[in-house]
C-alpha cells in the first residue's frame, strides 16, 4: 500500500515552495546591511542561508564580514534592523510558484485539511499568506516562532497532527528542503518535496522523500490518484 493512500490533510512549508521569497530577504537584509556599514550581497548568497529560521539567517549574512564574537555583539541591533526593513516590504517582491493556487485548490476539493508551518517568524507569515490571497486555504498556521522548536524538529507537524486528531501517517509533509524532511520522517509524516526551491544549495534528490512533485497541483493529482487506488 503506497506510504499516500491514507493521507488526510497536508502540512506545506511556505518560503521555496508556495513562493519565492528570496527578493524580499534581499531588500530586507541589504536595507540591514547598509545600516550596519556592510556592502551588498547577492540573491544567489542568500538562497543558500534561508530556511532555518530568522536567528540563524542573520547570524550567517552577519558572518560573512566578521567572527563568531562580533556577530554575537551585533546579533541583536541586526535582528530588529532586519525585521524592521521585512516587514516594511513584506511580500512585495515576493512571488508564488507556479500552480500554487491550483495546487491548494485540488487539495481542498479532495477534503484534505491544510495547515502551513514555515520557519519564518508568524509575524511575517501571517500578513505574506494574506497579501498572496493563501490564508483562506488553511486551518492552522505556525511560524518559526510560533512554538518551543522550529523544523527540522518534529514538534510543529506533530502539533498539527494532534490538532487535526490525525495519527501521522495520514498527513504528508510537503516542503522544497532537507528540513522539511527531517521533521516529517521524526514526526512520522509521509512527506513529498518540490526541485524548485533552495534546499541550503544542495539538491533536493540527495533528500530522503517518499517522491519529487513538479508542483502543488501533480502533488494534489498524485495524493488524489492513490486513494482512488485503495
Amino acid at each position: 500500500m503506497s506510504v499516500l493512500a491514507g493521507v488526510r490533510a497536508a502540512i506545506i512549508d511556505l518560503d521555496g515552495t508556495m513562493l519565492d521569497t528570496i527578493p524580499d530577504f534581499h531588500v530586507a537584509i541589504n536595507g540591514m546591511r547598509a545600516e550596519l556599514g556592510l556592502a551588498p550581497i547577492t540573491q544567489a548568497q542568500i538562497a543558500l542561508m534561508v530556511g532555518k529560521g530568522s536567528e540563524n539567517l542573520i547570524r550567517s549574512v552577519l558572518a560573512l564580514d566578521w567572527d563568531a564574537d562580533r556577530v554575537e555583539a551585533a546579533f541583536e541591533p541586526a535582528m530588529q534592523s532586519y525585521q524592521r526593513h521585512y516587514l516594511s516590504i513584506n511580500g512585495q517582491h515576493s512571488t508564488l510558484f507556479p500552480e500554487v493556487t491550483q495546487g491548494l485548490a485540488a487539495m481542498r476539493a479532495a477534503g484534505l485539511r491544510l495547515a502551513c508551518v514555515t520557519n519564518k517568524p508568524i509575524s511575517f507569515t501571517t500578513p505574506l499568506l494574506k497579501l498572496k490571497g493563501l490564508d483562506q486555504f488553511f486551518e492552522v498556521v505556525y511560524g518559526g516562532d510560533s512554538l518551543p522548536r522550529k523544523k527540522p524538529d518534529p514538534l510543529p507537524l506533530q502539533t498539527v497532527c494532534a490538532d487535526f486528531g490525525l495519527a501521522p501517517a495520514q498527513v504528508v509533509a510537503i516542503g522544497d528542503s532537507s528540513n522539511d524532511a527531517q521533521a516529517a520522517r521524526a514526526a512520522g509524516c509521509p512527506v513529498l518535496t518540490v526541485p524548485y526551491g533552495y534546499n541550503h544549495g544542495e539538491s533536493i534528490h540527495e533528500t530522503d522523500s517518499d517522491g519529487i512533485v513538479g508542483t502543488l497541483l501533480e502533488a494534489a493529482s498524485l495524493i488524489r490518484s492513490h486513494h482512488t487506488k485503495r
